[in-house]
């Protein structure tokens, strides 16, 4: 997929890279976690790959049940760990809040993974009881 001359995206292309409808990556811009890096001469949002990554790790943190606040926290901790002059207890603060979330995600994924063992276990005796002759 292109993007324009300037080597930004147009949020269509963002919606479509990241398969999140417009709707989603325009809210997240209004509550300030992923906001363009620039803007068209017509008013129309403009992004760079590191935009796209920043919504890829929304829509990553968002099956698992982040809060946007939870959200926040964590793109704020990758920008300070990204940041080479970030000051040695912000990093150390940032750090701690990665593991954090880390462990959340984990626990998130694994109930998912139970869910997602149930809904197969239905879908099977479904499939079964649908091609049983009838009585």
């Amino acid at each position: 997929m292109g993007t324009d001359a300037g080597g930004y995206l147009q949020i269509g292309q963002v919606a479509e890279r990241t398969e999140l409808s417009l709707k989603s990556i325009r809210h997240w811009d209004e509550v300030g976690l992923v906001q363009p890096s620039a803007r068209s001469a017509g008013g129309f949002r403009l992004y760079t790959e590191a935009d796209v990554n920043r919504v890829l790790v929304i829509r990553r943190m968002k099956p698992l049940g982040f809060t946007l606040a939870e959200m926040k926290q964590l793109l704020d901790a990758v920008d300070v760990l990204d940041d080479p002059s970030a000051d040695p207890a912000a990093r150390e603060a940032a750090q701690a809040d990665l593991l954090t979330f880390r462990d959340k995600a984990a626990d998130s994924a694994d109930r998912l993974r139970k869910h997602l063992a149930y809904a197969e276990e239905l879908t099977d005796l479904l499939t079964t009881r649908s091609s049983e002759p009838p009585a």
